[in-house]
C-alpha cells in the first residue's frame, strides 16, 4: 500500500527522543536520533508526532534496574501517546487525525511516547474525536484502566441505589481517575488512600467519604468473612488490601481489581465468592483486543467522559520528566502527570 504522508508535517530525518540504555545501571538522557531509529513493521504503521505522554508507575519501573517491564534497551519509555499522525500506511488512518495510543508493547518492547516523534502499528491506534491529545494522555493507560474497571461494575449489574462503592489506592492514576468516574455516574463513593493530604482532591473529585489504607492493621490476620459494606470496589493495591475488600463486600457484590502494589499474592478463602456470591473481576488494559480498546474510548469521549480531569491533572515537561518517575516509585505522585513532549525538550 502506498504510504500518505503530509508534505508540511511528515517525520523529519533526525528528531529528538529520550533514551533509557543499560550500562552499569540505567541511564535516561536526550539523544538526537535518526528516523531509522523508529521501528520498522510488517503490517501496517502510523508515525505520530507527540504532542503528550504520561507518568505511570510502569515508566518508572523501565528506567529502574531489574524492573522487569523492558525486554531489551535501549527503549524510549512513556507508555501513553497521545499526538497526530504525519504518516501513514493504511486508509483507516489519516494524517493529520488525532491520535491516542498505549498498551501492548509500547514503551517496554516498542519504543513509547517520550521522544518527538514515535511509529506504532495501526492496529494499535485509537483516533480521537472530541477530546484533545492532552486530555487523551491526561487519562492514558490509568484512565482508561480506570474506565474499563467502572464499566465492569456497570455490567455487572451495579447502580447508585445498589449502595457505596469503594475505591483502593484511590489518589493514584486508576483510583483517582475511577472516584471521578463513578461519582459522575451517581454513586456514593468512598475512597481509600494512604495519603492523608490526598482528601480533599479526592473530595473535590466526588468522594463522599475518604478513609484511610485498608485494612487497618496490615499485620493483622486476613479474616474470611468482614462486615459486609461495599456494594462494589475498584481495587488499585492488590495483596491484603484485596482480601480485605472481597471479604467486606456485600452479598452479589462485585469488585474490578487491576493493581498488585500490595503484592501479587491473595491471602483469602474463596468464602466471599461461594457464600456472599462475590465476583472478583480482573481489568487488564495491556492486551485488549483494538476493536474493545476503541469502544472504550469512545465511551470514554461520551457517558463515560472525566467530568474532573483537569483537577487531577499536573503538567511536567519532558526535560524534567526523570524527577516525576523516581517520585512515582516513592508513593508521593497523586492523580496524573501528563508530559508536555512537543518542543519541550
Amino acid at each position: 500500500m502506498t504510504k500518505t504522508q503530509s508534505p508540511r508535517h511528515s517525520a523529519p530525518s533526525s528528531f529528538t527522543a529520550l533514551v533509557a540504555r543499560e550500562s552499569d545501571g540505567i541511564t535516561l538522557s536526550p539523544e538526537t536520533v535518526e528516523s531509522s531509529f523508529l521501528p520498522r513493521f510488517d503490517d501496517p504503521a502510523v508515525t505520530i508526532a507527540v504532542d503528550y505522554s504520561s507518568v505511570n508507575y510502569k515508566d518508572a519501573l523501565a528506567v529502574t534496574p531489574k524492573g522487569g517491564v523492558v525486554r531489551q534497551y535501549p527503549i524510549v519509555p512513556g507508555i501513553d501517546i497521545a499526538g497526530t499522525v504525519v504518516e501513514s500506511d493504511t486508509a483507516d488512518i489519516a494524517v493529520g487525525q488525532k491520535v491516542v495510543a498505549h498498551g501492548y508493547d509500547i514503551g517496554t518492547a516498542q519504543h513509547g511516547g517520550y521522544a518527538e516523534f514515535a511509529r506504532v502499528p495501526a492496529a494499535w491506534v485509537v483516533p480521537l474525536t472530541t477530546l484533545t491529545t492532552r486530555e487523551a494522555a491526561a487519562i492514558g493507560t490509568a484512565g482508561f484502566t480506570a474506565a474499563m474497571s467502572v464499566e465492569a461494575l456497570l455490567a455487572r449489574g451495579l447502580t447508585p441505589s445498589d449502595g457505596p462503592i469503594l475505591v483502593t489506592g484511590a489518589s493514584g492514576g486508576v483510583g483517582s481517575v475511577s472516584v471521578d468516574l463513578l461519582s459522575a455516574a451517581g454513586f456514593e463513593v468512598h475512597a481509600s488512600s494512604g495519603k492523608k493530604d490526598a482528601a480533599p482532591l479526592l473530595t473535590s473529585l466526588g468522594a463522599s467519604t475518604v478513609i484511610g489504607r485498608l485494612p487497618e492493621d496490615p499485620d493483622a490476620k486476613p479474616r474470611p468473612l468482614g462486615r459486609a459494606e461495599w456494594a462494589g470496589a475498584v481495587d488499585c493495591v492488590g495483596g491484603a488490601t484485596l482480601a480485605h475488600v472481597l471479604s467486606t463486600t456485600r452479598y452479589g457484590g462485585a469488585v474490578a481489581a487491576s493493581g498488585l502494589t500490595g503484592g501479587a499474592a491473595l491471602p483469602t478463602t474463596v468464602l466471599p465468592f461461594i457464600l456472599r456470591g462475590v465476583a472478583l473481576l480482573g481489568i487488564d488494559s495491556v492486551q485488549l483486543p483494538i476493536s474493545r480498546r476503541r469502544a472504550i474510548w469512545q465511551q470514554l469521549e461520551s457517558d463515560l467522559r472525566p467530568h474532573r480531569l483537569e483537577r487531577l491533572t499536573t503538567e511536567v515537561a519532558i526535560s524534567d520528566v526523570e524527577p516525576s518517575l523516581g517520585r512515582i516509585t516513592k508513593g508521593e505522585i497523586t492523580g496524573r502527570t501528563v508530559v508536555a513532549v512537543a518542543g519541550g525538550f
